[in-house]
């Protein structure tokens, strides 16, 4: 019992680990020379333009989706924090053969922002980079970056994760 429950911890620790580099670091969309993310784009490793301070007709267009991305993913992370600090306070707080239902329905929320934040990406990528020229001239001929997919790897892990208890009267 005690390695079932060493392995949900380490779970809840990486998952949490893969959500917080999914949301900071700077490959959503990548290239041979450059990438972009949620914050900004670069062209190449010292060139990088923040989205959110482009101001007047440089102004990015569709912000609000990117908006919605970040808020999701940010969302996300926040209740992957919050899922462990429930989940140790359960461990001790519950009696032996009780649920960690509390736990389980933060995750799923925490799930749910994540496949919210990817989906919306994922659907208007394409229109904000038509719509963002000036920006993502270099960036059409791309592919999703290792950031996008340990949000997705993430999100896997925490569905996966719902802590299982075994009820003892099923035994």
């Amino acid at each position: 019992m005690l390695v079932i429950l060493a392995f949900i911890i380490v779970f809840h620790i990486v998952s949490t680990a893969l959500l917080f580099i999914s949301t900071i670091d700077n490959a959503w969309w990548v290239g041979d020379s450059f990438s972009a993310d949620l914050w900004r784009v670069c062209t190449n490793s010292t060139n990088c333009t923040e989205i959110n301070e482009l101001t007047g007709p440089e102004a990015f267009e569709g912000y609000s989706v990117m908006q919605a991305v970040q808020a999701t993913m940010i969302l996300s992370t926040i209740l992957s924090c919050i899922s462990f600090l429930i989940f140790l306070l359960q461990l001790f707080r519950l009696k032996q053969g009780e649920r960690f239902v509390l736990t389980s329905i933060i995750q799923l929320m925490s799930c749910l922002c994540v496949m919210i934040g990817a989906s919306i990406y994922t659907d208007r990528r394409q229109d904000l980079h038509q719509q963002n020229r000036k920006l993502y001239y270099l960036l059409q001929e791309g592919s999703y970056g290792y950031s996008f997919i340990l949000g997705l790897g993430g999100l896997c892990l925490h569905f996966h994760q719902r802590p299982h208890v075994h009820d003892p009267e099923e035994a």
